[in-house]
């Protein structure tokens, strides 16, 4: 039988103080986020600027990107062995540490490629260890019954981030150039570190026997690949970030190809893309926050997908600006539930190193639908991509919930009867 593992911050934090703890923890990592944004648009112009070279731009994405998704797998089995706080804390203090260097030596005209991508890499392996850590501790923080509407808000504060950070980029970067934002990431992470000490979190779960770090790591993966529930709703999140995400960054390059769009139409976009997430987590955080979060993601993962093949019949680009909106509206449909119940179903010794496969999928399955649909497109055209990659996961949708056992009980209602793990769990 499967347990719905109760979040036991009630009866550790009490219901009165969650309040105070969720609200400092995700403004402080907020602030945190809105400085490391800074950054990434921040090099990625500079870059951009100073070498215009497309190989300069692809390999600082790989050193900004891959790292993080390699070791977010044993940032989780982390997440699960020590304090969290701990493992947000030091992470984001070398993040801090690193950039002020990065920050000081290009002040002082070092501004070799080798020392911005060992910086840069730097940092996302201090991300791939903060980010599980920052996920696993939000269900310790909140009670059960709140869940979903503070994923819906943290997903809303993700997006306004999106939507500020590089309008702030830009006039930082106009004004005093590439360091003075290297400068702010170390301020805003300063405030985030110092208000984390004001949150109060739980003592981490107690476990009878720690086993060794790598039979640990293995035993997380057993645990999703034996919880039907888990597997299920992870396979399901991948699919759809590869074949419905992952294409929305070829939209750009659709309405410049198609509409000889300029900079400002892909600003728009970009900026329609982040404020309609902001409204559809808005939404799950308040009037939805009660709605059945499997039919939630349904709805979500469903209308995501019939967007993607509408996208590329656009006949204007002004029809272009309003579906990629409404795409925004959808996506934290899907995100915010499917984590939620991840959150809700996984047992809480587990959960740093489910919530690393979540991170995984996220950090990892961009890049990895881009080496796809990128040559595709060259060769069959960005339209006709989008389209394919649109009714591929409109398909996969039908599949998952209309023709499997998991997804058809989910949908009664019926899957809090399907834990199905070892009987001797490696911890054990």
């Amino acid at each position: 039988m499967e347990k719905k593992y109760p979040n036991d911050t009630s009866q550790q934090t009490g219901g009165e103080h969650w309040k105070r703890n969720i609200s400092l923890f995700l403004s402080g990592q907020s602030i945190s986020m809105f400085g490391s944004m800074l950054v990434q648009f921040a090099l990625m112009w500079y870059l951009t600027l100073e070498t215009k070279s497309a190989t300069i731009v692809a390999l600082y994405a790989i050193f900004a990107f891959g790292p993080q998704g390699l070791i977010t797998l044993f940032g989780g089995t982390l997440a699960d062995r020590l304090n969290r706080k701990l493992l947000i804390v030091i992470p984001d203090a070398v993040i801090a540490i690193a950039t002020l260097i990065l920050a000081m030596l290009i002040a002082n005209g070092y501004t070799d490629l080798w020392i911005i991508f060992t910086v840069v890499t730097i940092r996302s392996i201090a991300a791939g260890i903060q980010q599980p850590a920052v996920t696993s501790l939000i269900p310790a923080l909140v009670p059960p019954g709140q869940l979903l509407r503070i994923n819906g808000i943290h997903t809303s504060l993700q997006s306004l981030i999106g939507v500020v950070a590089p309008a702030a980029g830009g006039v930082i970067y106009g004004l005093g150039g590439v360091e003075k934002m290297l400068y702010v990431d170390v301020i805003t992470a300063i405030i985030g570190i110092g208000m984390l000490f004001f949150v109060s979190i739980p003592k981490h779960i107690k476990r009878r026997n720690q086993a060794d770090f790598y039979t640990e790591l293995i035993g997380g993966i057993r645990y999703t690949a034996t919880h039907r529930f888990g597997r299920w709703l992870l396979t399901v999140y991948s699919v759809m970030f590869i074949l419905a995400v992952s294409p929305s960054f070829l939209v750009p390059l659709f309405i410049a190809q198609k509409f000889d769009a300029g900079v400002w139409e892909l600003t728009i976009i970009e900026t329609l893309l982040h404020v309609g997430i902001i409204v559809g987590g808005l939404a799950v955080a308040t009037v939805l926050a009660r709605r059945s979060r499997i039919k939630l993601l349904l709805l979500g993962a469903t209308a995501v997908s019939i967007l993607t093949m509408v996208m590329s019949f656009s006949p204007h680009v002004w029809f272009s600006f309003t579906v990629m909106f409404l795409v925004g509206c959808f996506v934290p449909l899907f995100a915010g539930p499917s984590i939620t119940e991840l959150q809700e179903r996984i047992d809480p010794i587990y959960m740093g190193r489910v919530m690393s496969q979540v991170s995984i999928v996220f950090i990892l399955s961009m890049p990895l639908g881009m080496v796809v649909f990128g040559p595709l497109s060259e060769y069959f055209g960005v339209g006709n991509i989008i389209l394919a990659a649109g009714v591929a996961s409109f398909s996969f949708i039908v599949y998952a919930f209309g023709f499997s056992a998991t997804g058809k009980a989910s949908l009664r209602g019926e899957h809090r009867t399907w834990h199905k793990v070892a009987t001797k769990p490696v911890e054990e």
